[in-house]
């Protein structure tokens, strides 16, 4: 027996030197070696400042990823899947990473197979959807090769592994794939982008800033080196990725301890993001534990039989308001509407167990045969199981499990044949109408039925109706009341009866419950792309329609995540810009999902949205600070190349208003929650922020460096001047993108601001900082600028903010909700 495992390299998980190597040998921080150099060589050591923040946000960087890692790794050993195994004449569960060639394993239905192998006993339906792309169901009998990134839809069986880890035909298809960049989330693209722009600019204006200097300006070789020293390290974001990096980190950290597993780290941005969460009633809305309630025999007439009419009689004036609102039963054409709202506590007689009726033994014997002989496992076949027990199976016959394709499973014998499954699937149109008060009364109050039906002719008469009910989670009218005031839209997509699901969707508060639609009606693209603007929710979906339903939410141009717990759901998972899977699903949909939901507390949605719209509104505004200081030196090192004036700016005088307005506060202001949602594109709201304050610190500045340099104003003084200059301009960003102003930003920005005044009093820190007096007539000067400064600032946000209104306005219009 082979020794290799089936361990693949994962190239999403950073090991320990991976981390440190990342954080140390950066792009940026070889820059800033050189410029350390070159100012130890112009023996300009007060210049050093901004060394200590370097060396303190590398090691901050370090430590905060490896801690992550170390939580993240400790939860992805707990949530990986086991098997059982044949190995050595001996049975024992395995771990996924460590099963081996001419192992044996035992697969079930909702499994994922997680090597290449070949049939060795029994028979499974599997999905190769993700390998292929085909959602078709492949029927595999003994001797059939099974692929590994597959999944078993239904069946049992044992494979003999053929092929593991990086041998796996899976494993060569990602390394093929592995030369195509990994999708990334807006707010990384577009920091990465300001990263890379930054990264070119500051070789060529360097360069350009020290030639000038020297043979244009006559400076010395320090004085040239200082000068442009300070204007590249102006331009450098130096703290922008690793902001980004902890924040992330963090996030997932986070996460973790609340039992969640992030496979994927955009997806907390996504999150953040999402208009629209789909989800399944089962695992979400209620737990996953169902049971029997009651059993009753069907009607033999137009009327129901007397213990029918006995129940029903018992809730007429529920059916008596809800039956207004019902259309005539069709298999053509099945109920979709929009429906009065029953009172939901008039139903203590359908919601208690009842024990089973006399005269029913042969029929609930027939359903103990047939759950034993198609035994699916799944949570409706246990809870069969638990109310009728187990027995002898059926011989000589033929059964089909349950799938959500069919939404029945069968059993063909010689004389007979059988069906369980949903009353509206399986019986006559005649049966049904004989048949529907009973039915119906019991799904207005959120109740499962199921029927045992006998084929008679060309259709299925019914055996017996069996009720099943599952039990509303605890915090589900929390979660989704969560979702409700954050302007999140909720679909229900189920496979059950959309009037059960509608009823137990309003008994949690889930807005526009009554909205409800039978996805069998919905024959074309077109009629899906209606019904996601009209519905909330979908009943009896083919798990190919829960994909087309994703599709057609996102050509709305809405972010959409997905939530799942089977097979069905991966096709629709895949295609979400967000999925999440329960912990208590299946290996497939947990291996498909960014999200995994370890303990299945759907409240746990609500830490992931509050935590990553923290994350994505906190990035957003210390981004702004961080832009306002690249914009502001880039462009006045451009203008000083292009007016031939030297650089006014010295490294300690950014290194100072780096540390109040840029660093401090975005460090700071990152820890306050803050759970709104982003609405506008990530580049365009901190460009619009950042760009009044970083073009009008410039074109001052840039004005006071030519007007002193021409009225022979002592360069020292500008340089000073164009430092408070800037601190202005970058205080006026603080304030306003702390808008509005409570307590904890008030105190933030007071602390920045009366920091700053003291480190230009304190004679040490002015010294450090290059700070000098400045005399009355530059004192005037001063206050001239600083007042048009602050007057052009002040112009220049009113008017993006009046720009930013009316575009608003223009697109609500657009909607139709404003007059």
């Amino acid at each position: 027996m082979s020794l290799k495992n089936n361990k693949k390299a994962n190239k999403s998980q950073d090991t320990v030197l991976s981390i440190v190597c990342k954080n140390v040998f950066t792009y940026f921080n070889l820059v800033f070696a050189i410029i350390a150099v070159l100012l130890i060589i112009a023996r300009s050591y007060r210049s050093l400042t901004f060394l200590p923040i370097i060396i303190a946000n590398t090691g901050i960087g370090i430590f905060q990823q490896l801690r992550s890692k170390k939580v993240l790794d400790q939860l992805s050993v707990l949530a990986q899947a086991s098997y059982e195994v044949e190995r050595n004449g001996e049975t024992m569960t395995v771990p996924m990473d460590d099963l081996q060639v001419d192992d044996i394993i035992h697969l079930d239905g909702g499994q994922q197979i997680p090597a290449d192998g070949t049939l060795c006993e029994g028979l499974l339906n599997v999905n190769e959807s993700l390998l292929t792309g085909e959602a078709d169901e492949i029927e595999k009998i003994e001797d059939a090769p099974l692929m590994s990134g597959s999944f078993v839809v239904s069946g049992h069986g044992k494979a003999r592994l053929t092929a593991v880890g990086e041998d796996c035909y899976a494993a060569q298809l990602t390394n093929k794939a592995r030369e195509i960049k990994e999708k990334k989330s807006e707010m990384v693209k577009n920091i990465e982008l300001i990263i890379k722009i930054a990264g070119i600019a500051i070789i060529p204006l360097g360069i350009a800033l020290y030639v000038e200097g020297v043979t244009i300006n006559h400076l010395s070789v320090s004085e040239a080196i200082v000068a442009m020293v300070g204007a590249i390290i102006g331009m450098i974001p130096e703290g922008l990725y690793l902001l980004l990096t902890v924040a992330l980190a963090l996030g997932a950290m986070y996460l973790a301890q609340k039992q969640v597993l992030l496979h994927d780290m955009r997806s907390i941005e996504t999150l953040a993001r999402v208009d629209v969460l789909c989800v399944d009633k089962t695992g979400t809305i209620t737990s996953n534990d169902m049971s029997v309630t009651e059993i009753f025999a069907p009607a033999n007439g137009e009327e129901e039989s007397p213990a029918e009419k006995k129940s029903v009689i018992e809730a007429v004036h529920v059916e008596q308001k809800a039956e207004s609102g019902k259309k005539k039963h069709s298999k053509k054409k099945k109920h979709s509407a929009v429906m009065e709202e029953a009172p939901l506590e008039h139903a203590p007689d359908y919601m208690e167990v009842k024990p089973k009726p006399a005269g029913l033994d042969k029929e609930c014997a027939l359903v103990v045969r047939y759950i034993t002989t198609v035994d699916d496992g799944n949570i409706t076949m246990n809870a069969l199981k638990e109310y009728f027990g187990t027995g002898e199976a059926f011989t000589d016959c033929e059964f089909t499990q349950f799938t959500s394709k069919l939404k029945y499973s069968e059993v063909i014998l010689k004389d007979a044949t059988y069906r369980l499954g949903a009353p509206d699937i399986l019986l006559t149109e005649e049966s049904f109408e004989k048949n529907r008060k009973g039915i119906e009364a019991r799904a207005e109050h959120g109740l499962r039925v199921l029927v045992l039906a006998k084929k008679n002719g060309e259709g299925f008469e019914p055996v017996l109706f069996i009720v099943l009910k599952n039990g509303i989670r605890k915090n589900a009218p929390e979660t989704f009341s969560y979702f409700k005031n954050q302007g999140v839209e909720v679909k229900v997509i189920s496979g059950d009866n959309p009037l059960t699901v509608s009823k137990i969707a309003a008994q949690v508060g889930i807005r526009h419950a009554e909205r409800y639609v039978d996805a069998t009606t919905l024959e074309t693209d077109e009629d899906i792309e209606n019904a996601v603007i009209k519905y909330t929710i979908f009943g009896r979906v083919k798990p190919e329609q829960k994909k087309s339903i994703v599709l057609a939410l996102k050509r709305q141009g809405l972010k959409v995540a997905m939530t799942g717990d089977g097979v069905n759901d991966i096709l629709a998972m895949k295609e979400a810009d967000c999925s999440i899977a329960m912990g208590s699903g299946s290996d497939a949909a947990r291996q498909a999902a960014q999200v995994v939901l370890l303990d299945s507390d759907f409240s746990r949605m609500m830490d992931i949205v509050s935590r990553g719209r923290q994350i994505i509104n906190n990035i957003t505004r210390s981004a702004t600070v961080f832009l306002f200081k690249n914009i502001f030196s880039a462009f006045l090192a451009i203008c000083a190349i292009i007016a031939s004036f030297k650089y006014p700016l010295v490294p300690a005088q950014i290194s100072l208003v780096t540390l109040f307005n840029t660093g401090v506060p975005a460090f700071l202001l990152s820890l306050e929650p803050n759970t709104r949602k982003q609405r506008q594109e990530f580049f365009r709201k901190i460009l619009t922020n950042a760009g009044p304050a970083a073009f009008t610190a410039f074109f001052t500045i840039a004005v006071l460096a030519i007007y002193g340099e021409r009225n022979g104003m002592n360069p020292v003084s500008v340089g000073v001047i164009s430092t408070y200059l800037m601190a202005i301009a970058a205080f006026m960003l603080l304030v306003h993108i702390s808008r509005p102003l409570n307590t904890y930003r008030s105190i933030v920005v007071q602390l920045m601001f009366f920091g700053f005044i003291l480190f230009i009093c304190v004679p040490i820190t002015r010294d450090l900082y290059m700070i000098t007096d400045i005399n009355t007539v530059e004192l005037k000067i001063f206050i001239a600028f600083a007042v048009i400064e602050m007057i052009i600032i002040k112009v220049l946000i009113f008017l993006l903010e009046q720009i930013r209104r009316q575009k608003r306005l223009d697109r609500l219009k657009k909607l139709g909700r404003w007059k």
